[in-house]
């Protein structure tokens, strides 16, 4: 049963920022560290300092020789089922690092000469070029070190979904970057069916295919070697004389495997110390290439048949305060599918009438390129969080709406939000008073309503790329330029 059920959350994976796991198996998902680190987005970097820190410490032992010390801070890597992710089979059961696993790991780094020469920079090199250590325990060991920061996030997803928690609950053991050591607390935590449960950003998973050590020696390694082979002309090299009469020269890759001794991480990790500069580009190439895990492969959901049923609930959810929460929520996962991955972790900023009513949604922009990464990059206005205020109003929104949402703006959170309606009469004149805003320093406040979200719904459905991007450009020009 996957989660949104057991909630009846009334959402699909589209609409969830996090993955919506299956609670009776292990979703065949990690927590990819290396991913973790290409993000800019505040929470990643937040749970990535963590990671680094953890690891660091690691290896700064391992090289002051204070081996006693470092095998104890890997006492705390137990089995995390909490997640539902990884390679089990049938109940989840966290097989990525048990209490002998995490003994051989720390034993693999002490080996390794990848860790003694400092070829290994961070916790997902080890995933490359240490024996014993696969993208299964790189995640288990993650997800240990950022406990924490997954359970302030599963917190702030339950909040915003109405999902119970359950206060004084022990939290498990997380690593403390400022301290530098493992701690642990009485937290709220989500408990399903007597078990601890913590939600994962879907923005932060992968299937760990392009960051392996078989993608680095096939692409990388042996490319380099047959270009050595042939530049030494190698007893490697073979001759072949085409229809054409041309000789051609070449080296295959798996000559060079038969030829060379056993290529394991070892062999890796001895040739990267020789060679590190086709490291580096293996690095650049996988970050260039990298992108988040897409709603396609992890559901079987129909997009096609969602995007026609949150068309239908927008059109069919009635004005007023009656229903301004089940618009709120509905607009939560509109946004969700049609800004992921560009924007993540939407939270409940407040509260009013004792929970009654929810105003004030905020995304952390975790944009790399497009509409919201060009407004601090290009337009140099503070975005590192994206302020949402949804207002179901039968009439127009006006000055008091606009400066409720521009209030929350300044200089270290950020100076952008899009204010959500069903529609405005005089939207030339609303325009106008968003350009006043502008002009006036008070920041950018885009107006969105049900007939653009409905015309964005359906371009996405038809594979029309892009016309999010396009709106919010059109719309910021016509703000900006009086």
């Amino acid at each position: 049963m996957k989660l949104s059920e057991k909630f009846n959350l009334r959402k699909t994976q589209y609409e969830l920022d996090f993955v919506d796991i299956d609670l009776t198996k292990d979703t065949p998902l990690f927590i990819d560290p290396y991913f973790l680190a290409q993000r800019n987005d505040q929470w990643s970097i937040d749970a990535n300092r963590s990671i680094r820190s953890f690891f660091q410490h690691i290896i700064n032992l391992i090289r002051a020789n204070s081996i006693d010390q470092g095998r104890e801070l890997f006492v705390h890597l137990g089995e995390p089922n909490e997640t539902c992710l990884g390679l089990s089979k049938g109940a989840p059961q966290g097989r990525g690092v048990g209490s002998g696993d995490a003994s051989k790991i720390f034993n693999s780094l002490l080996q390794s000469t990848a860790v003694r020469t400092g070829i290994v920079e961070d916790i997902e090199d080890c995933r490359v070029l240490v024996a014993g250590v696969d993208k299964d325990k790189i995640s288990d060991m993650a997800t240990n070190v950022i406990r924490k920061h997954l359970m302030e996030y599963t917190q702030k997803q339950c909040e915003l979904w109405e999902i119970p928690l359950q206060n004084n609950v022990p939290s498990g053991f997380f690593w403390d970057r400022h301290e530098r050591e493992w701690k642990n607390n009485y937290s709220k935590m989500l408990i399903v069916d007597e078990k601890k449960i913590l939600l994962t950003p879907k923005g932060i998973v992968s299937f760990v295919k392009d960051y392996t050590a078989q993608q680095y020696k096939q692409h990388f390694v042996l490319n380099f070697l047959q270009n050595e082979h042939l530049r030494m002309n190698s007893v490697l090299v073979q001759r072949r004389i085409s229809r054409n009469g041309r000789e051609r020269v070449f080296v295959t890759k798996k000559s060079i495997s038969e030829y060379e001794e056993p290529m394991d991480k070892e062999y890796l990790a001895r040739f990267t110390q020789s060679h590190p500069e086709i490291f580096d580009k293996f690095k650049s190439e996988v970050k260039k290439n990298l992108s988040s895990v897409k709603n396609s492969e992890i559901t079987e959901d129909s997009l096609s048949d969602i995007i026609d049923f949150l068309i239908s609930e927008l059109r069919n959810t009635p004005t007023g305060t009656t229903n301004a929460t089940k618009y709120h929520k509905l607009i939560v996962g509109i946004l969700e599918l049609i800004f992921y991955p560009n924007l993540t972790s939407p939270q409940v900023e407040r509260q009013i009438d004792q929970g009654r009513k929810r105003i004030d949604i905020t995304f952390d922009n975790a944009a790399s390129s497009g509409f919201f990464h060009r407004l601090h990059s290009v337009n140099e206005i503070p975005s590192q969080f994206i302020f949402v205020e949804c207002k179901n109003y039968t009439g127009d929104v006006t000055n008091p709406e606009l400066d409720q949402l521009s209030g929350r703006f300044s200089l270290h959170s950020g100076k952008m939000g899009m204010l959500l309606c069903r529609k405005i009469e005089d939207f030339d004149t609303f325009i106008q008073r968003c350009r006043d805003t502008y002009i006036a320093g008070r920041g950018v406040v885009i107006p969105i309503v049900d007939s653009d979200l409905i015309n964005i719904l359906e371009n996405i459905k038809n594979r029309n790329e892009e016309t999010e991007e396009q709106l919010l450009s059109d719309r910021f020009r016509d703000i900006a330029l009086s």
